[in-house]
């Protein structure tokens, strides 16, 4: 195996090690099912698709991992697994379209659409979970489009600044 190799595997090994610390150990989490706020939970699968897609696609598995063993409610890890959609996506285009961190447009471009198809993958994980179990009369327009809703647009704002980082620590390994 080369060193880039051994490297590639020690980031994501690191990476999914912080994606599962961080749902268990974060003190800022605030949970109302189906949504949670939980600081910085994405920052580890934002990282590993810059490496490569079985980087993602692993650190999604580490943060389900994670949010599982920290006892989150099962509609939110659900959220959670959803995310292997935009990081595998994300990841692809990445690999294929690396000029796309190079202009500003692009860029804020690229993030919208990972972060569009993030909120497809949370709110269809959502609709699955509710529609499928027998949990007590619950509004479902509101809690699937007002409290998920509600996280997303955090979530795009997030990741429309956090890529000029992500991107200045890329360069930096």
């Amino acid at each position: 195996m080369k060193s880039t190799t051994y490297r590639n595997l020690t980031i994501t090994a690191l990476l999914m090690a912080l994606a599962i610390m961080i749902p268990i150990v974060m003190p800022l989490k605030v949970v109302i099912p189906p949504a949670s706020y939980t600081l910085a939970s994405h920052v580890p699968i934002f990282l590993a698709m810059f490496l490569s897609r079985k980087s993602a696609a692993c650190v999604v598995i580490g943060s389900t991992l994670g949010f599982f063993v920290a006892g989150f409610p099962l509609v939110i890890v659900m959220r959670a697994a959803s995310h292997i959609f935009f990081a595998l996506l994300g990841a692809w285009y990445l690999k294929n379209h690396m000029e796309v961190l190079s202009n500003a447009l692009s860029f804020v471009t690229f993030n919208f659409v990972c972060a569009i198809i993030h909120a497809i993958g949370e709110v269809v994980a959502c609709l699955l979970f509710y529609t499928t179990t027998t949990l007590p009369n619950i509004d479902l327009m509101y809690v699937v489009f007002v409290l998920v809703g509600a996280a997303l647009l955090c979530i795009v704002w997030l990741m429309d600044i956090f890529p000029c980082i992500s991107t200045r620590l890329y360069q930096n390994l």
